[in-house]
């Protein structure tokens, strides 16, 4: 009787195995990867080199671009291609493909009454029209007698970025109409 007990055991132990190895097993798709082209969804916290937290979406709404359309700075675009929602991950994003080394001839002196009241500190981050109409940031650097010396660097130029970033989702490029 122990006999047809574990012969009836093995049985159904081949059964099920059976049965599993046919079980199609799921294969990545690539579709829902970050590729160029797709919409994705981000949770992102950014720090600097000392781990001060300079920016983060992080219970809020998601940051959403279109991965490849430079929309975001291209160290992060590289850092985020191939992940899928859910997936986290730290990337670290040099000068180069952030905002640049700083330029040390990228200030300019304008005048005083230019400068609204609330924008006469060193330090204070106000938004500058340039003569082309393009409206830049700029850091006010010195205040002088008549003048006020700004900065037209980014304030994160020159910076090492460190991203801990989550992918939320991913929607795969929109197909192009053929002609």
């Amino acid at each position: 009787m122990t006999r047809t007990v574990q012969l009836a055991a093995a049985a159904v132990a081949l059964v099920a195995s059976a049965a599993f190895a046919q079980t199609p097993v799921a294969t990545p798709d690539k579709t829902d990867a970050v590729q160029n082209g797709a919409s994705v969804s981000l949770e992102y916290t950014l720090k600097d080199e000392g781990g001060q937290v300079l920016d983060s979406n992080k219970g809020g709404d998601p940051l959403v671009f279109i991965q490849g359309q430079q929309q975001i700075i291209r160290g992060l675009e590289k850092g985020l291609v191939g992940m899928r929602p859910g997936e986290e991950k730290k990337v670290v994003v040099k000068p180069e493909d952030a905002y640049g080394d700083v330029v040390p001839n990228a200030r300019t002196e304008v005048p005083k009454e230019h400068v609204p009241n609330e924008g006469l500190k060193v330090g204070t981050a106000l938004i500058a029209t340039t003569g082309s109409g393009e409206k830049r940031p700029v850091i006010v650097k010195e205040i002088k007698e008549k003048t006020v010396v700004v900065d037209f660097n980014h304030p994160l130029a020159g910076k090492t970025l460190f991203f801990d970033v989550k992918v939320l989702g991913v929607e795969p490029p929109k197909a192009t109409p053929t002609k």
